[in-house]
């Protein structure tokens, strides 16, 4: 049952990747919480350990994900190689700060995180013509790249829900937009996936077959599954309605944070 799950979740967040250009951290790691304690691993590391597992599943993801959309001519490099230094610096530095937080902070943390994203999604983020200018400098972009790597290393996530918001306000096109941030997705979690295999390398209490806090057994399920569904994403991203797609998205995660929430009670 437990690696039937987290097929099943690494095909959604496989979807969602090549759909709205995020990493699918938002579903994965609430999952891999549930699954690890069931395995009755170490409460102080179930945190890390999910959040280690979906940055090292998202590496993965991005890169299925952003070959769909390249083949549709969608991403913009040029973006893509001004964010893309901050990216890896605020990437490691949010894998540093979560590895010495307290387990129940950073789950409470992350509940507080995935409300507020299912908010913001069943909302909309698209910009308006109103708001439409031009994006700052490299120098600036590379500095929003860096908050976007922390968060998205602190939280698990692909970026995703914070650089596709960014680019539109600034007048990127919604798909293209989706399709660079999946690229965006890459650098993030390849970053952020060696700063928890580092800062968990001597912990112990973790999974077996656990290489720092990256749960090899959780890791491959979810990977093969998600590699498989992301260019289905990408299809759908190019036929299906913003809105309907953004709360469908939003409802997923709002079930899954009020099952953590009520895990904390």
């Amino acid at each position: 049952m437990e690696t039937l799950t987290l097929i099943v979740m690494g095909g959604l967040a496989g979807v969602m990747a090549g759909l709205l250009g995020i990493g699918g951290g938002a579903l994965i790691v609430p999952v891999l919480v549930m699954v690890f304690e069931t395995q009755h691993v170490n409460p102080d590391v179930i945190m890390q350990a999910a959040l280690g597992t979906s940055m090292a599943t998202i590496v993965f993801t991005a890169v299925s994900s952003v070959l769909a959309h390249q083949r549709r001519g969608a991403v913009n490099w040029s973006i893509f190689k001004s964010i893309t230094p901050g990216i890896v610096v605020g990437s490691l530095l949010g894998a540093a700060i979560a590895h010495v937080l307290a387990g129940r902070t950073l789950r409470i943390m992350f509940v507080v995180f995935m409300f507020l994203l299912a908010l913001q999604m069943s909302r909309g983020t698209m910009a308006t013509s109103a708001h439409r200018r031009r994006l700052p400098g490299a120098a600036g972009v590379s500095a929003v790249g860096g908050v976007i790597g922390l968060m998205s290393a602190f939280f698990g996530i692909g970026g995703g829900s914070m650089s596709v918001p960014f680019m539109t306000w600034y007048g990127v096109p919604a798909r293209q937009a989706i399709a660079t941030s999946a690229a965006i997705g890459f650098p993030i979690a390849l970053s952020a996936a060696v700063g928890y295999v580092v800062a968990g390398w001597n912990v112990e209490g973790l999974p077996p077959w656990s290489v720092g806090y990256v749960v090899l057994p959780a890791f491959a399920g979810i990977v093969g599954a998600s590699i498989l569904a992301a260019p289905f994403g990408a299809r759908l991203a190019h036929r299906l309605s913003d809105a309907t797609l953004r709360r469908i998205f939003a409802a997923f995660v709002t079930i899954l944070g009020v099952k953590m929430l009520w895990s904390l009670l």
